[in-house]
């Protein structure tokens, strides 16, 4: 593995569902297409063609692979662009068969024809790549080809190797065992290691910003997944559950906002049932949510974007978290381990199943919780450890490619065994473990070498291949 510098806005990004590898990745990939060949000139490009790979055409469908990357050669942002514009938007070009280049040049375009799905092909470095066809009108042909690596993180063919940036960090981290060197040889937490190193990109004060609008977008998508029913997108029929737990568990007590909302929460009492309840309510809020092409933050994945916040609101709810200091405290550690997965494995559900997703989200929620409690670093890592321990060999086997079935379910999974293995953790003497968060990393690695490539986002294999389409989930 290469090494690289990666911040925690690396690990957490704004994004649209329900993807972060098979959307967020390409749409990104599509944006940096779009600025390479401005070089040339958009006004130039007389045609382009998409083609989707793997893992990305054969559950591109399901997953908005196409959406994503025709949105991507629009020029929209994936961080600001309006959701509730996505199906108007396809539904014109599908109709005027025409697309904007970068908003700037008009060219004909069927999506139909002109992204194209090998079901049948695979490039040999990730199984999620695409390929950017582009003819300009002097006759003048190119072809880029990028990969969506996991976490909507994205490399260009030639790339790969190559460090991901030129910052050099105070405390530099590639494993685990480096990470706990450092904080115990300056005395400072996880959080705060994370704190010193994203100074070599910004202030402070600019950094605690940014963290704490990560955090406002994955409060608002909780908010509002609790409080929208209805069917999710698709055709698998699924009903969202979020809205009518809500509403259940709060029995009539009355809020007009967030903060009240959390008011009548709490005032619910601290019962295990009540509480559990809750965990879940949150986690499918997030991914019910992301289910709906609506705004998320990976977490490190979208398909896993709704373990974090579960156990962050869990934290918040029900351990008197809401606060700002704690609230940064809690997503800079979860962003740390989540970038030793990203080094010593993959975020890839396509390279390493849903161990990848999940499992990766589970360990960074547990580590940020144990932080957040008062546990030490070694306590931090060992919560880690445990609840990646028990994430591994997950498979992923999307029902007909859609990120619902089992995947909004698993979030409810990973959040509650991330609040387990942060109890057993800070219950523990990490003297005692036999099992290091670096050995259970390698673990992941070679597990998913391993796995057939059936279990790997495909919806070839598992659920997908036994669950006949248009079962409701239950």
């Amino acid at each position: 593995m290469s090494k690289e510098s990666i911040s925690v806005f690396d690990i957490f990004k704004i994004g649209v569902g329900p993807s972060s590898s098979h959307t967020l990745g390409p749409w990104r990939a599509a944006l940096r297409f779009i600025d390479s060949i401005a070089l040339t000139g958009l006004e130039k490009v007389r045609k382009v063609r998409v083609l989707l790979y793997g893992s990305l055409a054969k559950t591109g469908k399901g997953h908005g692979t196409d959406v994503a990357v025709i949105l991507g050669l629009l020029g929209a942002d994936p961080v600001t662009f309006d959701v509730g514009l996505i199906d108007s938007t396809l539904a014109e070009i599908n109709s005027e068969k025409t697309l904007s280049l970068g908003g700037v040049r008009h060219l004909d375009f069927d999506p139909k024809a002109d992204v194209v799905f090998l079901m049948d092909e695979s490039l040999p470095f990730h199984p999620n790549a695409l390929s950017f066809l582009c003819s300009f009108d002097d006759g003048h042909e190119i072809c880029e080809t990028y990969y969506s690596i996991g976490g909507g993180f994205v490399v260009k063919e030639g790339e790969h190797g190559k460090k991901s940036s030129g910052v050099e960090l105070p405390f530099p981290v590639e494993k685990a065992g480096d990470l706990l060197h450092w904080c115990l040889k300056t005395g400072l937490s996880i959080s705060e290691v994370v704190l010193e190193n994203e100074h070599a990109w910004r202030a402070e004060e600019d950094t605690r910003r940014g963290v704490l609008n990560i955090w406002s977008v994955m409060r608002d998508c909780i908010y509002r997944g609790c409080h929208i029913e209805g069917e999710l997108p698709g055709g698998l029929h699924v009903k969202r559950r979020a809205a009518a737990l809500n509403k259940r568990l709060l029995k009539g007590r009355t809020y007009s906002c967030y903060e009240e909302w959390i008011e009548a929460i709490r005032s619910g009492g601290q019962g295990f049932q009540y509480t559990l309840d809750w965990v879940s309510c949150f986690a499918l809020a997030v991914n019910e949510e992301n289910a709906s092409f609506s705004r998320v933050v990976t977490a490190p994945t979208n398909g896993a974007a709704g373990v974090v916040p579960a156990v962050l609101h869990y934290f918040i709810a029900f351990c008197d978290g809401l606060h700002e200091d704690k609230i940064v405290q809690f997503l800079l550690t979860a962003s740390e381990v989540g970038s030793i997965f990203k080094k010593g494995a993959t975020l890839s559900a396509a390279m390493g199943g849903c161990q990848a997703e999940i499992g990766v989200s589970s360990s960074m929620a547990a580590a940020a919780l144990t932080e957040c409690l008062g546990g030490s670093p070694r306590q931090c890592l060992m919560a880690s450890e445990i609840a990646m321990e028990h994430h591994l060999g997950l498979t992923c086997d999307p029902v007909a490619g859609l990120v619902q079935v089992p995947c909004i379910e698993r979030n409810t999974m990973g959040a509650i065994k991330a609040i387990t293995a942060s109890q057993l953790a800070l219950q523990s003497n990490p003297d005692n473990a036999r099992v290091s968060l670096d050995a259970v990393v390698n673990t992941m690695w070679m597990t998913a070498l391993d796995m057939n490539h059936k279990y790997k986002e495909t919806a070839e294999g598992g659920l997908a291949a036994h669950i006949p389409l248009g079962l409701k989930e239950c």
